[in-house]
């Protein structure tokens, strides 16, 4: 099996297995994002993807994201930490960005951006600050702050499920802050949330953008 075919089989297996899990928490398959992690991948398998259908690709670095940004084209996301020196690069390739958890970072973005972009905020959800996201006392001011900017759309909320916790109790978490966010921020309804060990239990949580790297491209 060539390296096509098998992310070929990888990504239809996923495909089916989204579509099984949104199914069973009685839910729209087509409401739920697929986005390819392809974070240490060459352009290549980038390029294979494209020609399965995929659009929507997830980068957590900087360096490595701005040249497969402009190899192939598609909706790229950024995932990673923000570092206030690579804001300005991220900008320039980044359509979405998946980690905001600092308004002095929005404040940088509003500089530097050069055209709109979709945010989530991040939510810590076990209160290491090491691992990023956003304190629940500062989600809302920082989501305001978004919410006055006329350029840039507060998409939703984005999380990971810490390490060394059970992912149910993590996403059951996720959605009971999203439950309360909505009723301030009715039209950031976006999730982001699940990746490639865990996004079934986050598509029964009401997660709407997954971000997957190995089910679909193997080990890195």
């Amino acid at each position: 099996m060539n390296r096509h075919e098998m992310i070929e089989a990888n990504l239809r297996d996923v495909r089916e297995r989204i579509a099984k899990a949104a199914t069973n928490a009685g839910r729209d398959p087509n409401e739920i994002l697929l986005i390819a992690v392809t974070k240490t991948f060459p352009i290549s398998d980038v390029e294979i993807l494209k020609t399965l259908g995929v659009n929507n690709f997830g980068e957590n670095r900087d360096g490595d994201a701005a040249p497969k940004a402009a190899a192939v084209a598609g909706t790229w996301h950024f995932q990673g930490q923000i570092q206030s020196n690579k804001l300005k690069s991220i900008c320039s390739w980044a359509h979405v960005i998946h980690s905001l958890d600092d308004v002095s970072h929005f404040r940088i973005i509003e500089k530097v951006a050069t055209h709109p972009l979709e945010i989530f905020l991040q939510v810590n959800l076990d209160s290491a600050e090491h691992r990023g996201g956003a304190s629940l006392e500062n989600l809302y001011p920082l989501a305001e702050e978004i919410e006055r900017n006329p350029i840039h759309k507060l998409a939703g909320l984005m999380a990971v499920a810490p390490l060394d916790s059970n992912p149910e109790e993590a996403f059951s978490q996720l959605a009971a802050v999203q439950s309360s966010f909505l009723k301030r921020f009715p039209d950031a309804r976006a999730l982001s949330a699940g990746m490639s060990g865990d996004f079934e239990i986050a598509i029964a949580h009401g997660a709407t953008h997954l971000r997957i790297g190995s089910q679909i491209l193997g080990s890195r």
